[in-house]
């Protein structure tokens, strides 16, 4: 079961919703079904033996490759 990330075109707001096959999402906030799946990141488990360095981190604000461009990434402060 896949965990997904969506945002919903009537009210704005972003979520997860884990979906199971006979899932039909739909936004906790308004109920609406007219949603917008988002390209979400993962996290990555190092080894034993691998340092710090390995693990991966978000890239820096503007450069992430959000659609909306620079300034709407939603880890902007």
């Amino acid at each position: 079961m896949p965990l997904y990330e969506y945002a919903c075109h009537q009210c704005g707001r972003q979520f997860e919703l884990l979906v199971r096959s006979d899932t039909v999402p739909a936004c906790p906030t308004c109920g609406a079904q007219d949603l917008r799946k988002l390209l979400s990141t993962f996290a990555v488990s190092v080894a034993a033996g691998g340092g710090a360095s390995m693990l991966a981190a978000p890239a820096p604000c503007g450069s992430c490759g959000n659609p909306g461009g620079p300034g709407s990434c939603r880890y902007d402060a």
